[in-house]
């Protein structure tokens, strides 16, 4: 395995990462309407678990408001109780063919919490980060000690995956510091 395949695999791996760091800040809730606040709630309709998004059409009429069109009407009162249930802290207004989410204004101090958490939570990721350069590093080392590569190789292959580390960590910082910016000025 040549330290190029290390690299570009690592880095793939890195990349998913970040994605999925993506997607977890956009589900979490800054007081603007967003379908992705609910893509993530589960239904139970016809005896199986299914995504909200799979039973019904989802829009954000205005910046206060999720809209949610059951495509099955006999589904609304089950669609209803799963937001219900869930721990948006939204409660939905059923008029009988449409569930609008009136997503309320976050206080102060709930808005300090969901900072934290999501600091938590960037720091998850910088760790996932820092396991994928680990294991980058220890592919680098048994390959100079089956002696595919020399010494030099594996110096400059580690000097790149750190470099590479560094930078998407810094990313994972960029995007919370975007977040937690975006939150206090709602």
């Amino acid at each position: 395995m040549t330290i190029k395949t290390v690299l570009a695999t690592g880095e793939e791996h890195m990349k998913r990462t970040i994605e999925k760091f993506r997607g977890d800040l956009t589900s979490i809730r800054t007081g603007r309407a967003s379908v992705a606040l609910i893509e993530n709630v589960k239904v139970e309709s016809y005896g199986t678990m299914m995504p909200i998004n799979q039973m019904a059409g989802l829009s954000v009429p205005d910046a206060r408001t999720i809209e949610i069109r059951p495509w099955d009407i006999s589904q609304l009162q089950y669609i209803e109780k799963a937001i219900l249930k869930s721990e948006l802290g939204m409660t939905p207004a059923n008029d009988g063919k449409v569930i609008r989410l009136p997503v309320p204004t976050l206080t102060e101090d709930r808005r300090k919490e969901i900072i934290k958490s999501i600091g938590k939570i960037a720091e998850e990721f910088k760790i996932a980060i820092r396991n994928e350069r680990r294991q980058m590093v220890e592919d680098i080392k048994k390959a100079e000690k089956d002696k595919i590569i020399g010494e030099d190789d594996c110096k400059k292959g580690e000097v790149e995956s750190q470099k590479l580390t560094d930078g998407y960590i810094k990313k994972i910082e960029d995007m919370l510091a975007v977040k937690q910016k975006d939150l206090m000025e709602v």
